[in-house]
């Protein structure tokens, strides 16, 4: 097994500027990468090069139409976890459509 790596400055940068246009999120890390949470749920984060966005099941139906894949860190899938495609983070209208609609799911669960 591999050790996992860092999130480029560049990411890790972009990443906590677009979520700061966000308001009532926790930022914190998680396995070392930084990651958002609302009422304690996680919504986004980063892993290695990867940017890793938590939707509903047709959400996540609907945006691996467009390329994103499930998220299997250690090839092990997390349910409700997509990694983003290229499309989405390269065009800021798109992922804020999909951030938000992370957190309308997100919100939807009780807080822990």
């Amino acid at each position: 097994m591999g050790k996992w790596k860092r999130s480029s400055k560049a990411l890790i940068e972009k990443f906590h500027v677009f979520m700061g246009g966000f308001e009532g999120l926790e930022s914190k890390k998680m396995f070392g990468y930084p990651c958002y949470f609302k009422n304690g749920n996680m919504l986004t984060g980063l892993h290695e090069e990867n940017w890793v966005l938590r939707l509903s099941e047709k959400d996540r139906n609907d945006i691996q139409q467009l390329g994103a894949i499930p998220f299997e860190p250690l090839g092990r899938k997390m349910r409700e976890y997509v990694l983003l495609p290229a499309c989405i983070l390269s065009d800021s209208v798109a992922l804020k459509k999909w951030i938000d609609h992370s957190l309308n799911f997100v919100s939807t669960l009780p807080p822990k």
